[in-house]
């Protein structure tokens, strides 16, 4: 059977994108459908744009410690909107320039939405046509979640609201504690509201190391956002001007602004994957192989929508892998070992393998190296922000299995030990590293067991 394309993807966002351009230079006919813009949530509403309000809201801080530098930084101001501007002239530079990838690459883009009519077919929702496909691989995200059960949710806004506010609030009250949440309670905090932090849980940033969530709690702290843990909204009302947040604590929280960041769901409601036999998790996310190919021989998936590691570098990876695996004869198995991540709070967070929990529960005794010190550059500033250093050691090996980070510039710093940590490397030949001086990141070569 003659088809329209040898590959239709559903989704323009880095997976798909890299995917699809692999593909189609391997000389294949390749289509790809997108519904918003094309550049998907990392580059228009999440990590691209999120990166610059965090650029912004760290000026504050540096405006203070300048002080204590001899520099007079007296009557400085902010503008929301020209902030707000300049981002989306860049978004829509950069969105341009993915169109543009994907039209040098010759492959045919439908601004439309597409869902599935059976295995090979998609129906393309505007146009009211139907394009068929070898292959159809599905790259379409995820989506901001909000507690429906929740009287007057929809009160609240979501990350993507709040990169496209048109004020910024004078005070916000945030339901969550993981990256999103911290990332967020940050930015409003550096450019001047007042931010109280509503979190379900016990410690902020689940899954992540132990220390990391204190240190990163205490920051929060430091920066002035109240953070209320064990607890969790009943009920949201609008009374004039303001937000009324009911807490189960007992306590009305009252704002202006009231944002959801309670977690991120598959994008994979309405796009009929019954009729195309895909089986999905009970939150939506496709089920895959190792081989990304689903529980329908001639649909795949990647990114987001699977809910396995939800980073967009390792959407881009995954496209590689399905266009060498499944159209150059070449399988290349995705690795999710020692996958770095970062997390935009202030300081930052840098992780890469695994935690002290982790490791315990996988090899038994782990051995601790461990450093929390004030960097040079906050001593004259009289800048009270703490650094930590966090190495997971295997004694029986020696291996480096985890290495996690709270600091200025961290992010940096992970994504160049994940490259030695990924390949092996010991305690040993850390410590056979002359350290760089004066740093902080010398730190990491002379830690000594905690």
């Amino acid at each position: 059977m003659a088809y329209d394309y040898d590959l239709f993807v559903i989704g323009a966002g880095s997976g798909g994108v890299r995917a699809s351009r692999l593909v189609a230079g391997m000389g294949k006919k390749v289509a790809i459908a997108e519904e918003s813009r094309v550049g998907g949530t990392c580059v228009i509403r999440g990590c691209v744009p999120k990166k610059f309000l965090v650029y912004a809201s760290e000026f504050s801080h540096a405006f203070e410690d300048a002080k204590g530098y001899g520099w007079s930084a007296d009557n400085v101001s902010f503008d929301w909107k020209t902030l707000i501007t300049n981002k989306n002239k860049e978004i829509d530079r950069l969105n341009g320039i993915y169109q543009k990838l994907l039209d040098n690459s010759d492959i045919k883009t439908f601004h439309d939405r597409a869902v599935f009519k059976d295995k090979h077919t998609v129906h393309l929702v505007n146009e009211g046509k139907d394009v068929t496909a070898e292959k159809i691989l599905i790259a379409v995200g995820g989506y901001p979640w909000t507690d429906q059960s929740i009287e007057g949710h929809d009160l609240g806004i979501t990350s993507d609201d709040a990169l496209d506010l048109p004020e910024l609030p004078k005070s916000i009250v945030i339901a969550g504690g993981g990256y999103i949440a911290l990332e967020f309670a940050f930015i409003f905090a550096g450019l001047g509201s007042d931010v109280t932090l509503v979190y379900r849980g016990e410690n902020v940033l689940r899954g992540f190391d132990a220390d990391v969530q204190k240190q990163v709690h205490q920051e929060l702290e430091n920066k002035g956002v109240r953070v209320l843990t064990k607890t969790i909204f009943t009920r949201i009302e609008e009374k004039t001007s303001l937000k009324h947040v009911h807490l189960n604590s007992g306590e009305t929280l009252k704002a202006e602004q009231v944002m959801w960041a309670v977690g991120r769901r598959p994008s994979t409601s309405g796009l009929r994957l019954r009729e195309a036999g895909v089986e999905t998790k009970e939150n939506g996310a496709i089920i895959v192989d190792d081989w990304h190919q689903s529980s329908q021989e001639s649909i795949f998936a990647i990114g987001d929508v699977t809910d396995r590691i939800n980073l967009t570098p390792v959407a881009i990876r995954e496209g590689i892998s399905f266009a060498q695996t499944h159209f150059n004869d070449n399988a290349q198995k995705m690795s999710y070992d020692c996958v770095p991540a970062a997390v935009f709070t202030q300081p930052p967070v840098g992780v890469v393998g695994m935690t002290e929990a982790e490791a315990k529960e996988k090899v038994g005794k782990v051995d601790v190296y461990k450093t929390d010190f004030r960097p040079m550059k906050n001593i004259l500033a009289d800048n009270p922000e703490r650094m930590l250093m966090k190495l997971i050691v295997d004694p029986k090996t020696d291996r480096v299995l985890g290495c996690h980070l709270v600091g200025h510039e961290v992010p940096e710093m992970i994504q160049m030990l994940a490259i030695p940590i990924k390949h092996g490397i010991t305690k040993a030949e850390f410590d056979a590293t002359c350290a760089l001086h004066p740093t902080a990141a010398e730190e990491i070569v002379t830690l000594s067991k905690s």
